[in-house]
């Protein structure tokens, strides 16, 4: 999937949670990528954030550093 739409959805799920508040909309951004995105679209949206995030919205960014924290959490064995 292309970064571009990646962008795209992800700022979309950001615009439905942003009348929540800062905090929740976090919660509520990575935990819908968390439970609907496939593991390949969730590197793909890391890679793209890491290589500068261009067009994320900043909720998403935010939420992409609760998910990375909560992934590297996760046992691999």
């Amino acid at each position: 999937m292309e970064s571009a739409t990646l962008v795209r959805m992800a700022n979309q799920i950001a615009d439905f949670f942003v009348a929540s508040g800062h905090d929740e909309a976090v919660n509520g951004i990575a935990g819908h990528i968390r439970s609907f995105w496939d593991p390949r679209m969730r590197r793909a949206l890391y890679a793209h954030a890491e290589a500068g995030g261009e067009g994320l919205a900043q909720l998403v960014i935010d939420a992409i550093a609760a998910l990375r924290l909560s992934d590297s959490k996760i046992p691999t064995s």
